[in-house]
């Protein structure tokens, strides 16, 4: 899907738009790329990334270009569309997702790239390291190592007689979370079982792994395979009874358990400042990786009621939100 046909679907949106700065000449715009893996309808992050960008002054057809490229979930468009928007010469690349600013990294080594992903970019090879990246690309990560510990304690809490939880993740998505989460496990006494999820086609194998282990809760590694499997990950749970925590709050809508992590549309929404800072002359490389500080807390009580499990009312203060 390119530029004109989002720009159209946002419809009515861009007629509320703040006349914060006054319309320049087309060629005097600065030119935003903006690669995307799913659609508009099924990426609301996008959403979050223009609300951003409209907030700082940056109003489309006035002030500022933007190219988009949506891969509508087909990995193998990304390179195709990653070489196209290199190609229009850009001032700045935005990337959503560790699997898709790969692939602008490879298409260019000059223009600055501003991310916002759930891997580690120094595992990636985006960043020497979060304080200084260097290169040409730098943004936000949702990771921080200290969140996984805490949401095996807080899963713990919820399921205190929990003793072997699954590991749901992709093995390949870049993170530190499997020895963060196996040094807590050990201190509590809980042992992990891993489910290894690279593609949707694996949680069927993992699910009968899980079963005949006989965990008794699942904590799940969010990633582009196991949040596109929420769906089918969320009713095995519910089926076998089993609490599950992970990262998102959209598995506690869904109806996990619990979840404990930073609000990715926050994270994508502030990502937007660093897409600022570059059009103003700022020096990508330059720019530390901006990690998250504020961590949500939600509980789904009516399954923690329907798994039988009695939810202390110390515990439902510390949540930001609850689900009753």
């Amino acid at each position: 899907m390119r530029r004109r046909e989002f720009i159209a679907l946002l419809g009515g949106t861009a007629a509320g738009w703040p006349l914060a700065l006054r319309a320049q000449p087309a060629a005097r715009r600065p030119r935003v790329g903006i690669l995307i893996f799913g659609t508009p309808q099924t990426d609301p992050n996008t959403q979050a990334l223009l609300r951003g960008l409209r907030e700082l002054g940056y109003v489309e057809g006035q002030n500022v270009t933007f190219e988009f490229r949506f891969a509508e979930g087909k990995f193998e468009r990304l390179p195709a569309m990653a070489a196209e928007l290199v190609a229009l010469k850009p001032d700045v690349l935005f990337a959503l997702g560790g699997d898709v600013v790969t692939f602008l990294a490879k298409a260019t080594q000059t223009i600055p790239i501003v991310y916002a992903i759930s891997a580690d970019p120094v595992r990636l090879g985006l960043a020497s390291s979060l304080a200084k990246p260097g290169g040409n690309s730098s943004g936000v990560t949702f990771l921080s190592d200290e969140i996984a510990a805490k949401r095996l304690e807080l899963l713990k809490e919820v399921a205190p007689r929990a003793t072997r939880v699954g590991f749901l993740s992709n093995p390949d998505h870049a993170d530190n979370e499997l020895p963060v989460t196996q040094r807590a496990a050990a201190a509590l006494g809980v042992q992990l079982h891993l489910m290894e999820v690279r593609r949707s086609a694996d949680l069927d194998g993992a699910f009968n792994g899980a079963t005949q282990a006989r965990i008794d809760a699942l904590y799940v590694v969010s990633s582009r395979q196991t949040d596109g499997g929420l769906s089918p990950i969320i009713e095995f749970a519910t089926k076998n009874r089993l609490p599950l925590a992970a990262g998102w709050g959209a598995w506690v809508q869904a109806g996990a358990v619990m979840s404990y992590g930073p609000n990715v549309r926050d994270s994508v929404h502030h990502s937007a400042t660093y897409v600022d800072k570059v059009l103003k002359g700022a020096r990508i490389g330059e720019l530390p990786v901006q990690q998250p500080t504020r961590f949500e807390l939600l509980i789904n009580l009516k399954t923690a009621k329907a798994f039988g499990l009695s939810i202390p009312e110390s515990f439902l203060l510390r949540a930001d939100k609850v689900i009753e």
